[in-house]
């Protein structure tokens, strides 16, 4: 059977998913139907918002589900309605097993990441802020554990220097919807020997990547310039690092995003958070062995900046200190 003779459903919420669906849509799978999360509000009006996965099926005439509870015997009884051969997941919720394994086909997922390495909610911000120089996508097949199913296919990535967990996000994006598009075929061809993940790498030598909370975005300046800029990259541009500019004098504070920042060449060394600046084109902070110019910034309740415009509207930041 080709891949294109499947019935599919597909499973996923913010845009990340939308490049996989988009890639089967508009290479003539048969996607019947599309399981995405409610609607909910968001931003200060609390305006009610839905998926970016909801907002391209429904432009493409695609059958929308949004089960509150994924047990619930209603929405059971529509998704087994479907006659699904095959589920393909991307950047959805967990599911429960009379879920996953409805279609003959099973149900696979496609991770940001090499798995095993770095299963959980968060695999782009944490390959960046542990200092990898590469990553990729994954998909495999869901079982009873999160991110733990038989690896079906995985592609590698590199991840350069100056890449932002945002500029690894869009190049992931792209080539895991492709990825998505070889699963299927392989499925439906019965070319693929599913792998357990722990025929590839022993699970003590596995790296995680829980969910990011905001006092795992603090930046401590004792760190040396690299897990500084490392922790920097792997949160821009969200959740964004940030650190409190402190004025040396009154001690007022004033929460501070910092989404970019490159080592620079210094004679002196400083206690760590001492910033250093021409007031009007460049600012340095050191760290514990070195420094860091911080080009790209955000004030508490501003807009983001680059540091040549921060300057002109926050005279004398040489009174600070960042802590």
């Amino acid at each position: 059977m080709r891949g294109k003779e499947l019935r599919i459903v597909f499973m996923g919420t913010p845009g990340f998913a939308v490049a996989s669906l988009k890639a089967l849509v508009e290479n003539g799978y048969n996607v019947v139907g599309v399981i995405t999360a409610v609607d909910k509000p968001a931003g200060r009006g609390k305006k009610i918002t839905e998926s970016e996965v909801k907002k391209y099926a429904i432009e493409k005439g695609l059958k929308v589900f949004q089960p509150v509870k994924l047990k619930n015997p209603e929405f059971l009884e529509e998704l087994k309605s479907l006659q699904a051969d095959l589920q393909v997941v991307v950047a959805f919720r967990m599911l429960p097993e009379v879920v996953w394994n409805m279609p003959r086909l099973g149900t696979f997922n496609l991770h940001a990441s090499l798995l095993p390495q770095y299963r959980g909610a968060a695999p782009l911000n944490w390959a960046i802020i542990n200092g990898e120089t590469k990553t990729g996508v994954t998909t495999f097949l869901l079982d009873q554990k999160i991110d733990t199913g038989k690896i079906l296919l995985r592609r590698e990535v590199e991840i350069t220097e100056n890449d932002a967990v945002g500029d690894l996000h869009d190049r992931l994006m792209e080539i895991g919807a492709d990825l998505v598009l070889k699963t299927v075929e392989a499925l439906a061809e019965e070319k693929v020997n599913p792998i357990p993940q722990t025929e590839i790498i022993p699970e003590n030598e596995i790296r995680h990547a829980p969910k990011i909370f905001k006092e795992d975005c603090k930046i401590d300046w004792t760190k040396n310039l690299e897990t500084v800029r490392n922790l920097i990259r792997g949160l821009s541009p969200y959740p964004a690092a940030w650190a409190n500019l402190v004025h040396k004098e009154t001690g007022r504070t004033v929460p501070c995003k910092i989404f970019f920042a490159q080592p620079v060449i210094a004679a002196e060394t400083a206690k760590p958070g001492t910033i250093d600046s021409d007031d009007e084109t460049w600012l340095n902070v050191a760290c514990g062995n070195g420094w860091l110019e911080i080009t790209d910034l955000q004030l508490s309740g501003k807009k983001r900046l680059k540091t040549s415009d921060f300057l002109r509207g926050f005279r004398q930041v040489y009174d600070y200190h960042f802590e």
